[in-house]
């Protein structure tokens, strides 16, 4: 099984260019399908969950290329509206993203049938507020006995949706029913995340008619159909905050390039807080760190507050801070999985609650690591590009999911990391490397 091997203790230095919002493109691509033309969207990550999502759209009969790595042309007028269409299979059940396409299938027939979705397993992600928002649009939905939801409307008509907590993935899901349902949708309590901001921009430029997308109440007028279009994915918030502080635990000096500075402000925020340096421009960020950094406290929080997706980098740096810290996870109530691997480094963190307190060390330590998800797996080589010593970081296979030529990426400023399948190349390594 393939795994990283790292050397740590090299402060990381250069450019870094970041790629397209995964969580963006994922509602982005499924979208597509609800016209009957071409749509060439360009700036998609090549990720294994673009990858697997695309190959769902063209299992239901979307026609789907690659024009470039980085740009798929989707055209979907060549689905057939049949009982039998069902997105299902293990591939997709690996995937949360698989749920927009109940929102987009049941916008586009008026039906759809979709795998319940998988994902990290981070903590209880119910798709209650994605189905009480289906309702409210007409449809009747039910899981049947494969496990898949099942959705079906004679009609699906705009209604008012309060929804009960801030939920990025339904709050998208009823953006694309409610597209094409006849008359005015409301959304309130919606999630005001760059991606939900992009997803909007994207129908929008489709011919759909939603106003107030990035605000708290999200207004949709149906139209009759959508035509085909170009557009570009925003960059990636989270990749971008995962190199920001890879050069803060490393004391590097790394420009990330292709980010919208706006996006980055809480996590620049708290990393100035600490002592480190950024420097922001029209389109990149500069971070730079020397020395001990400083305590600080966290709560994550829905955009425009300090992302969930950044909380395991962040308490991966500031364990490497001098003083107590104390991080609250608001969100999920299980993504403090990784910190008894960071233990095995030295990292004195404990957990309490929906709480993390970080006391503060000199530096981490070599080991053997295992990626418990997505964003723990790209804390963990953070962790380990800061340590003395060698590292190795199992089930790379979460990390992939989210992150493209992470570690070619890494290399290119100056961090010691490789792709290993045998103990062979592992010693290889050590010998190359020293």
């Amino acid at each position: 099984m393939e795994k990283y091997v790292i050397k740590g203790g090299n402060a990381l230095e250069g450019e870094v260019t970041i790629a397209g919002a995964k969580n963006a493109a994922l509602g982005i691509l499924a979208a597509a399908v609800l016209t009957d033309d071409e749509c060439i969207i360009e700036n998609v990550p090549y990720v294994e969950d673009t990858k697997v999502l695309l190959r769902a759209i063209e299992a239901i009969g979307a026609k789907v290329k690659y024009i470039d790595t980085h740009t798929v042309s989707i055209c979907g007028g060549t689905i057939e509206n049949d009982e039998d269409l069902c997105v299902t299979g293990e591939y997709i059940r690996k995937i949360r993203a698989s749920y927009y396409l109940l929102g987009a299938l049941l916008g586009k027939f008026n039906r759809a049938q979709v795998a319940l979705p998988g994902g990290c397993e981070i903590g209880l992600r119910p798709i209650d507020q994605h189905i009480k928002g289906f309702e409210a649009l007409g449809a009747k939905v039910c899981i049947d006995n494969g496990g898949n939801v099942v959705a079906k409307a004679e009609r699906l008509v705009g209604s008012h949706v309060y929804m009960d907590v801030v939920t990025v993935g339904a709050t998208i899901n009823i953006m694309l029913a409610a597209v094409l349902a006849e008359g005015k949708t409301t959304i309130e309590n919606a999630a005001k995340e760059p991606h939900i901001v992009d997803v909007a921009n994207f129908l929008n430029s489709m011919g759909a008619n939603i106003k107030g997308a990035g605000t708290d109440v999200i207004r949709i007028r149906g139209v009759q159909r959508l035509k085909g279009t170009e557009y570009s994915i925003i960059p990636d918030q989270i990749e971008a905050g995962t190199f920001m502080t890879m050069a803060v635990a490393t004391k590097g000096n790394i420009l990330i390039k292709n980010v919208i500075p706006k996006h980055l402000e809480a996590i620049t925020s708290k990393l100035n807080e600490i002592g480190a340096h950024v420097i922001e421009y029209d389109d990149a960020v500069r971070v730079m760190a020397d020395g001990r950094l400083k305590p600080t406290q966290v709560k994550t929080l829905p955009y425009p507050g300090f992302p969930t997706d950044m909380q395991p980098q962040m308490v991966t740096t500031l364990a490497l801070s001098q003083g107590t810290s104390v991080i609250t996870e608001s969100i999920f109530e299980n993504r403090f999985r990784y910190v008894a691997e960071l233990a095995r480094m030295g990292a004195k963190i404990k957990v309490e609650g929906n709480s993390a307190v970080i006391t503060g060390m000199e530096g981490y330590k070599g080991a053997d690591l295992v990626a418990p998800d997505l964003r723990a797996g790209a804390a963990l080589v953070i962790a380990a590009l800061a340590a003395e010593g060698f590292s190795t970081v199992e089930d790379i296979k979460y990390i992939l999911r989210g992150y493209e030529n992470f570690d070619e990426k890494i290399r290119a400023l100056g961090g010691e990391i490789q792709v290993i399948d045998s103990e062979k190349e592992l010693m290889k390594f050590k010998l190359r490397v020293g």
